[in-house]
């Protein structure tokens, strides 16, 4: 374990230096020929007490690879911003060190919307850990409702926790905005995902520590995200005086999310009842 520890460092230089080295031998680009659920980049237009999103992601899951394709246009008032909620999906449940993390923001009236920062896969391909590495695919900002974003992962079979985050609504509104003008600049500058440097968590540390009195570091719960959900406990993030393991345990949404399937907007509702 020890000489684990001393070589992923180095590991980690090195392939750090061999991303700025290579950078200019292939450019990112924003008009690829996109797999169906990332075709749509949202569009923002950021106002003085709203933003304005089109393409907002709302498919509706059959199956893992089967869904009906829908988009909406949402205009949200930032004084509906009330909190951020905080997802993690872990790969497996054996060893969860790998795993995908996004956050939800609750809106006045029981209305949520997420946001999931993902490798931006072209037509016929799938994820792959080790084509992040190498400049594979692209950094997009899927911007959808949980029924799609949760449902997905929640028709696929995996597991999946949702927390409740302390972020005041000033945070979140700030946070939110945030994310959705990082979202835009990467419609107009796009830039390639990056397993290590550039993916789900290291993109949410960037926006939490905008808005965190607490900055979180970097470090294995950035590295892994799958034990994020401990590093925001740690840090006072979470919204719970629970430890990790019971924390875990109330808030593990997934057979909650697979029953609220069908639900639509009430979704967010459903997979909330029993939480307290």
């Amino acid at each position: 374990m020890r000489a684990l520890l001393l070589i992923l460092p180095v590991a980690l230089v090195a392939l750090t230096a061999f991303w700025f080295v290579t950078a200019g031998r292939r450019a990112p680009r924003s008009d690829r020929s996109w797999a169906v659920d990332h075709a749509r980049a949202v569009q923002v237009e950021v106002r003085d007490d709203s933003v304005v999103l089109r393409d907002v992601r709302d498919f509706e899951w059959h199956g893992p690879e089967e869904f009906s394709e829908r988009y909406r246009t949402e205009r949200v008032a930032l004084d509906e911003v009330r909190a951020v909620w905080f997802v993690l999906a872990p790969f497996a449940e054996r060893w969860r060190g790998l795993a995908h993390s996004f956050v939800s923001f609750e809106l006045t009236g029981d209305r949520f919307i997420s946001v999931s920062v993902e490798a931006r896969r072209e037509m016929d391909e799938g994820y792959s850990l080790a084509r992040g590495l190498w400049r594979g695919f692209e950094t997009t900002y899927v911007v959808g409702t949980e029924h799609d974003l949760i449902g997905l992962r929640a028709i696929r079979g995996d597991t999946l926790f949702v927390y409740p985050s302390k972020a005041t609504p000033e945070q979140a509104r700030s946070m939110f905005v945030d994310m959705m003008r990082r979202a835009e600049e990467l419609r107009h500058a796009p830039e390639f995902y990056h397993t290590i440097l550039n993916n789900c968590n290291t993109n949410l540390r960037s926006h939490v520590n905008g808005v965190a009195s607490r900055p979180l570091p970097w470090g294995w719960g950035i590295l892994l995200p799958g034990y994020s959900d401990a590093l925001a406990l740690d840090h006072g993030l979470l919204a719970t005086d629970l430890d990790i393991e019971a924390a875990r345990r109330r808030y593990r949404v997934d057979e909650r999310a697979r029953d609220a399937l069908g639900s639509g907007d009430d979704f967010g509702r459903r997979l909330r009842e029993g939480m307290e």
